[in-house]
């Protein structure tokens, strides 16, 4: 039995409230378990510098956490990235990214913010899965208004952790589990079963293939339920 009850294979509890914002395009809070991510998504009708011309759109994505985000005070980042917040913003950018026909966006920038409120783990893939809602509700949004192509959204994307832990292989780590993995996973995946990115590491020891194969295949089922819980949300 986990330190919350699960079973090893189960996700944690999953919420997303879509329109917590009054003012951006579209905006979602995910809850998964004590994880809370606020995901707000802005349409720019502009692109990059470097990408103007070329009648294609972008995605990209930023992420914080707050103060009190956790136990103790996280100091807030008004100056320097750090590498871990840099990171993870392009991370969750190129997830998104493999969500969209960019050719189909035209010449405009959605932009993602991940704002993390409360974390207790997986905050990276909450704010992917949160996230993918997110940019869906505002593409769709323009779809509605004419501006684009209906074959703009390509397949959902969605993310979770998974890891080993005294040997077993779980799913969706929260902190206390996190911190002491001997693996620990991060997996992105979209609905036609095609990876976007996996980033494992052997944090206490390695680890062998068949371990390797029996997380991904554990993240590919955890993926699948929440992919289908994103459509959900964006189908009420």
């Amino acid at each position: 039995m986990r330190i919350d009850g699960r079973a090893d294979d189960a996700l944690r509890p999953v919420t997303i409230e879509p329109g917590y914002l009054q003012f951006a395009e579209a905006s979602v809070l995910i809850s998964t378990g004590k994880t809370r991510v606020l995901c707000a998504a802005t349409v720019e009708e502009s692109v990059p510098p470097w990408m103007a011309g070329r009648g294609s759109g972008w995605v990209t994505a930023e992420y914080a956490m707050l103060p009190r985000s956790t136990t103790v005070r996280t100091r807030r980042e008004t100056h320097n990235l750090s590498g871990r917040t840099q990171e993870i913003r392009r991370l969750i950018g190129r997830s998104l990214r493999a969500s969209v026909n960019l050719d189909l966006l035209g010449e405009r920038t959605v932009l993602i913010d991940c704002d993390v409120i409360q974390a207790d783990g997986g905050t990276r893939t909450a704010s992917i899965t949160g996230g993918y809602v997110a940019l869906a509700l505002a593409v769709q949004r323009l779809i509605s208004q004419e501006l684009v192509d209906p074959g703009v959204l390509l397949a959902p994307v969605a993310a979770v952790s998974v890891g080993l832990v005294d040997g077993q292989v779980l799913l969706d780590l929260c902190y206390a589990e996190d911190s002491t993995a001997d693996v620990d996973m991060n997996v992105v995946m979209n609905a036609d079963g095609d990876f976007v990115e996996v980033q494992g590491t052997a944090e206490g020891r390695l680890y062998s293939r068949s371990e390797l194969d029996d997380m991904l295949d554990l993240a590919e089922e955890g993926i699948e339920t929440l992919i289908a819980f994103q459509q959900t949300v964006l189908q009420r």
